[in-house]
């Protein structure tokens, strides 16, 4: 990690072009970290899904513990992959909002999150704005797959 300039205080953001394997990275990582530092693997589009049906309250399930009894270390699967979202005529960008309520979490009880995505940093910015990618930059490590790496699939 000192070679890379990995901070072991952080959570890990996993970039790459389609099909370079960042989610099954991230599911074999799930499988050999130790209990205090396991953490789920939710897919951005089914988040996107829940807000259609559910509305704001799945903002807070995902930030605020609602989705465990305790704030929990979630990997977000696909960032980009979700749209903006109207709520009974209100749009909302779920994710973002969501990345910024993770961010208090992460500063107040050290609670991390992951992230995988096909986005560059500045296609976060474009797609989440100036105040999500600054979040994520003081949150995440960045790792990513250089772009010409072939797809696995």
């Amino acid at each position: 990690c000192y070679q890379y300039n990995i901070d072991l205080n952080k959570g890990i953001l996993l970039s790459g072009p389609v099909g370079c394997g960042k989610t099954t990275l991230m599911n074999l990582m799930k499988t050999l970290t130790s209990t205090e530092h396991k953490f789920y693997i939710k897919p951005c589009r089914d988040i996107s899904f829940e807000f259609i049906q559910d509305g704001y309250e799945i903002i807070q399930k995902y930030s605020k513990g609602k989705l465990y009894p305790d704030p929990k270390t979630i990997c977000f699967d696909d960032l980009g992959t979700e749209k903006n979202l109207k709520y009974y005529g209100n749009e909302c960008n779920v994710m973002a909002e969501i990345i910024l309520s993770r961010y208090d979490i992460f500063i107040s009880k050290k609670i991390y999150t992951h992230i995988t995505t096909n986005l560059s940093a500045s296609e976060i910015e474009t797609a989440y704005g100036n105040r999500v990618r600054s979040r994520l930059r003081n949150m995440l490590n960045l790792i990513a797959f250089d772009k010409s790496t072939k797809d696995k699939r």
